[in-house]
């Protein structure tokens, strides 16, 4: 509860939850800010009131166009700076409440940017219900899954450069395409543009080139998590992914949330994973609990349509590999990590049909239209298309949420 600011108790962003990110606002740049109810408060303003000279960083990181520099303090600094803003807004007269309007803006009267300057970004393939659907669609329905699916957390490097924050729209993308196996290629806008639904970790603690860092340190050197939709041309990425994997398909556009949610928010909501069969090699064993229970939709408006209609019901917690196994298996080679690097999950699948998380599986390929409300059907995103990912953890009083990331898809151009 924040006493003496106004917060809904069936607000995202309650003084549990106090996700970090990145806003500018009139008279304010770009800087760091932390979400409450419907306020942010401005950590460089209330930094100037003196609360975090004692806490031992250098507060002049908060005044920076990107978390990258806090991040990268490690978890003591954000933990730290997370407690003190509990503090503040615990308490039902604090004498700083008579000088909120320095610190405090109404979301509503600000822009949200990019919380983290991605200088890296992996994509992991961590789904094993996706990964299986996929191996049933393309491969052989019997052995779906490749012989090292489950001994190792599969990835691919992306493109950072055109990830963007939602609310950012962009046109269909074009390549090359072969939708006749016995026909030569030919070039044109992907009729087949997918979203899709993923999780995705920011890394606060950096790590040296050629440290290596095990399962049970490395959620230390990840500062929080945001939702991100990995838009993918599914006829480009079929015509060019052999040998060498996504390219062309997947670094046209993907989108991240504006908030980054903590590890420490997330707390309440930590479960057990799948047990693992056959067992991991031992760099990737894991003790505790590393996966998380949080629930995931993806709707979808169509162009003229008044509110969007749900699509898909998934869940967090359906990763086969954790963020931990991700992390540790990522730098067992000695590859390093940077704050800001992003580390996305996959495409989060649940074991039923209405839990798919992308319009490949929803549609079986396109074999399954699905109808929407306004008459037409779908079996991939259409021009004019709005789609969104939201997420919202609840356990008792405790609600944490993401927000959302959403984008429209513009005409190709």
């Amino acid at each position: 509860m924040a006493f003496w600011l106004p917060v809904q108790t069936d607000s995202e962003y309650s003084t549990h939850n106090l996700p970090f990110g990145i806003f500018s606002a009139k008279g304010r740049t770009k800087r760091a800010g932390v979400a409450l109810g419907d306020f942010i408060i401005d950590l460089k303003a209330l930094a100037k009131r003196g609360v975090f000279d004692d806490l031992g960083f250098n507060v002049r990181v908060l005044g920076r166009p990107t978390l990258n520099d806090f991040a990268a303090l490690g978890k003591t600094a954000r933990i730290a700076v997370r407690h003190r803003l509990q503090e503040i807004f615990a308490v039902q007269r604090h004498h700083l409440a008579a000088h909120r309007e320095e610190f405090l803006v109404p979301v509503a009267a600000a822009q949200l940017h990019l919380p983290v300057y991605i200088g890296d970004y992996t994509d992991f393939y961590s789904s094993e219900d996706h990964a299986t659907n996929v191996g049933k669609m393309f491969r052989d329905p019997a052995n779906a899954l490749l012989p090292n699916w489950k001994h190792l957390p599969v990835g691919y490097h992306g493109r950072a450069s055109s990830i963007m924050v939602s609310g950012t729209n962009f046109h269909r993308p074009k390549g090359q395409t072969r939708p006749d196996d016995a026909a030569p290629p030919v070039f044109g806008p992907t009729q087949r543009l997918d979203f899709e639904l993923e999780v995705a970790a920011i890394v606060g603690q950096p790590t040296r080139l050629g440290q290596t860092v095990g399962t049970e340190a490395a959620e230390d050197h990840i500062f929080g998590f945001v939702l991100l939709n990995d838009w993918s041309a599914r006829d480009i990425q079929k015509w060019e992914y052999v040998p060498l994997g996504p390219f062309l398909a997947k670094n046209f556009f993907s989108s991240i949330s504006p908030w980054v949610v903590t590890p420490e928010a997330l707390e309440p909501f930590r479960m057990a994973g799948p047990k693992q069969i056959p067992e991991v090699l031992p760099y990737l064993t894991c003790t505790g609990y590393h996966h998380f229970d949080l629930p995931l939709e993806v709707s979808l408006k169509p162009a003229g349509m008044n509110s969007p209609v749900v699509i898909s019901q998934s869940n967090f917690k359906y990763l086969y590999w954790s963020v931990a196994q991700q992390l540790a298996h990522h730098t067992v080679n000695g590859c390093n990590l940077n704050a800001g690097d992003l580390l996305a999950s996959g495409t989060i699948s649940g074991p039923m049909p209405d839990s798919f998380g992308s319009m490949l599986e929803l549609t079986w390929g396109g074999q399954n239209p699905m109808a929407m409300p306004d008459g037409t059907t779908r079996k991939f995103i259409q021009d004019g298309d709005m789609v969104r990912i939201s997420a919202v953890a609840v356990k008792n009083d405790i609600r944490v949420g993401f927000g959302s990331v959403e984008n429209t898809v513009l005409p190709a151009t």
